[in-house]
């Protein structure tokens, strides 16, 4: 059984790198607010998967991602606030032109932490994921509910580690990215990445 959880770990810890729709959202909200930001928007993160991890072992995930009505009217929400965080930080780059940018961030705000949230919780791909893999990787010795909970809590782990190191490496080149040119580049780049990712998943099926 322990090698079993090893081996889900270790996938999980391999899908939880691969940069997505999360870490550009972390990305938009350190660059900009500084990382107490960022560590929030975290926060939200790994809410929203315990959130979703809570629904799929109440099996509510798994008639989500059954249903096509109900799995593209998430998917279509989630995708128009991905297109709308990308919109918001190109407006932001334009902004800048405007200002000088100092040495210290924008001050952190309260909505860090519901971007994070609420970018996650819209986001089906991860009741598929939760509904269609987990299962696979829970340990045989469990019962399944139990296994893909220690899973769920796992991944939660695993994507708080991850995004909340990345967002401590983004601190250390703090100066760097207050630059206006920097911090202008940054914006768009997220921007259209942000966009890129709500239109891609606005356009996957389940």
């Amino acid at each position: 059984m322990l090698l079993q959880f090893l081996t889900a770990a270790g996938m999980l810890a391999v899908l939880t790198m691969i940069p997505g729709p999360d870490m550009a959202v972390v990305t938009k909200r350190a660059v900009s607010s500084g990382w107490q930001d960022g560590l929030r928007t975290v926060g939200g993160i790994t809410v929203g998967l315990l959130l979703w991890g809570v629904l799929t072992v109440a099996g509510l995930a798994a008639v989500l991602a059954a249903s096509a009505t109900s799995y593209t009217l998430v998917k279509l929400a989630g995708a128009a606030y991905l297109v709308f965080l990308g919109i918001q930080a190109l407006i932001h780059s334009r902004h800048l032109r405007a200002k000088a940018v100092g040495t210290h961030p924008d001050a952190p705000t309260g909505a860090a932490w519901r971007t994070g949230l609420v970018s996650n919780v819209f986001n089906p791909k991860i009741a598929v994921f939760y509904t269609g893999l987990l299962p696979t990787l829970a340990p045989s010795g469990l019962s399944p509910h139990t296994g893909m909970a220690l899973l769920v809590l796992i991944h939660a782990a695993l994507t708080a580690v991850w995004l909340g190191g990345y967002v401590m490496l983004l601190a250390k080149a703090r100066v760097f990215f207050q630059k206006p040119a920097v911090r202008r580049a940054m914006d768009r780049v997220t921007g259209i990445v942000l966009i890129g990712f709500g239109l891609k998943v606005a356009t996957t099926q389940p």
